[in-house]
């Protein structure tokens, strides 16, 4: 149907824009035709009082005078003050009521059909007698003219309505054209390639500006998607051919001591392909903008718990600079995932010591892990939170890593506004500071 929503929303742009300025022309020209066909009849009347007046004033000047009325195209009448004849003509066709608003001034119109429009005023005749001068014509065919011009007026409405709807198709599509071309050149457009920017500062240039912005996010997205693809491929074809081979070994060889050390080495292996595996999961929920709300969350108690979790034979960590309390947004299962990484990385380089502050201040709290072992060269650092990349020197010895632990740790601080820095540490190792925003502490609900 025309008048559903479903028909509305189906059509173009310019079949809407052109109804609706229609509509609304059509509808403000029948509204100024019906106001101007109510005012129609008065000025029409206004118009022969006015010439009635003009006539009425000169037959005044002469029946002062003494003289009869000059003869013009309208009908002049010399009445006593009971409206009777004193002119010689027969009776005027004016009742008791009509001499009395004449007499007062007042215009009045006899007749039915074929009506009359009178004006008179009341003057003193030479011999001292009051006399009532009126004036008059015949409206004939006014009514007609009434409703024809009321007639044309809604014609000329419908008309130019008519007219601003073509006059806005035309104005529409040639506004439209240069959206026509850049439709045009989006389906041209070649792999890699922006939307040529038009010379003129306006909506449309704004417009192929945030297209270019999208192309350039959505190939940026995409390439990311590729290296992590092909990156993830690369990881897990290592573990996996690993295990194939030694279940190889362990099969070809029925050795039970040769067979327990292979499946030790399988069970390594499995167990970094699914710490492999949680950790694509961790970051492919967070490319899908998978967030929970973030919480108060103390920094203190949690990096003391990280602590504790460390297993036995791992460097020395010694905890400082954490007095009292230290609140930072976000969560606890990411709080926990940061500290883990960062003191699981700490340990497979330190040579024997790990250090582990807590620094609040008004706006953030920072947590710095330092470790004395190799260090990072300061070319590496921009890089050592890239997924799967590894450092290439001292540092990067087997160290049974996936290459994600640091990326996660970025993302999950990122995500919450926070930052992540690597440096070197007071005793030559590297530094990774972690700065969250900082959070005010749940309060309880109990007195």
């Amino acid at each position: 149907m025309i008048g559903s929503p479903s028909w509305w929303r189906r059509r173009s742009l310019q079949v809407r824009i052109t109804l609706l300025t229609a509509a609304v022309t059509l509808g403000f020209l029948l509204g100024l035709a019906a106001v101007a066909g109510d005012n129609l009849r008065p000025l029409l009347i206004g118009s022969v009082d006015d010439e009635l007046g003009a006539q009425l004033e000169i037959a005044k000047a002469d029946v002062s005078a003494g003289r009869p009325p000059t003869a013009s195209a309208v009908t002049v009448r010399v009445l006593d003050t009971g409206g009777g004849p004193v002119d010689g003509l027969p009776a005027a066709n004016l009742g008791p009521a009509e001499v009395r608003a004449l007499k007062a001034g007042e215009p009045v119109t006899t007749g039915g059909e074929h009506s009359w429009r009178w004006v008179g005023t009341v003057i003193t005749a030479p011999d001292g007698q009051q006399r009532l001068v009126a004036a008059g014509a015949g409206l004939v065919g006014f009514a007609t003219a009434v409703r024809s011009g009321g007639l044309w007026l809604f014609v000329v409405a419908s008309v130019g309505a008519v007219g601003a709807g073509i006059a806005t198709w035309l104005l529409v599509r040639f506004a439209l054209r240069p959206v026509a071309r850049m439709r045009g050149s989006v389906r041209a457009l070649p792999p890699g390639a922006r939307l040529p920017l038009p010379d003129s500062h306006d909506e449309l240039r704004a417009l192929a500006e945030e297209f270019n912005a999208l192309l350039a996010r959505q190939e940026e997205g995409a390439d990311r998607l590729r290296r992590f693809t092909g990156d993830a491929a690369h990881e897990l074809r290592s573990p996996v051919a690993s295990i194939r081979v030694q279940a190889e070994v362990a099969v070809a060889n029925p050795d039970p001591e040769l067979s327990q050390e292979t499946l030790s080495d399988i069970l390594e292996e499995s167990e970094r392909l699914s710490a492999l595996l949680d950790g694509l999961l961790a970051l492919a929920r967070s490319d899908a903008g998978e967030v929970p709300p973030a919480e108060p969350v103390e920094l203190v108690s949690e990096v003391r718990a990280a602590v504790a979790r460390m297993p036995a034979g791992a460097p020395d960590v010694r905890v400082s600079g954490t007095v009292g309390t230290a609140w930072a947004l976000a969560t606890h299962a990411e709080v926990e995932l940061v500290l883990s990484n960062l003191l699981r990385n700490a340990c497979r380089y330190a040579r024997g010591e790990i250090v582990v502050s807590v620094l609040a201040s008004r706006s953030s709290v920072r947590v710095v892990v330092d470790d004395d072992g190799p260090g990072i060269a300061p070319e590496h650092r921009d890089r050592v939170f890239d997924r799967f990349y590894r450092v290439s020197d001292s540092r990067a010895r087997s160290s049974g890593g996936t290459g994600l632990g640091l990326a996660m740790v970025a993302e999950a601080v990122r995500r919450r506004g926070g930052r992540v820095r690597v440096g070197e540490s007071p005793d030559g190792g590297a530094r990774f500071q972690i700065v969250w925003p900082v959070a005010r502490p749940q309060r309880s609900s109990y007195p």
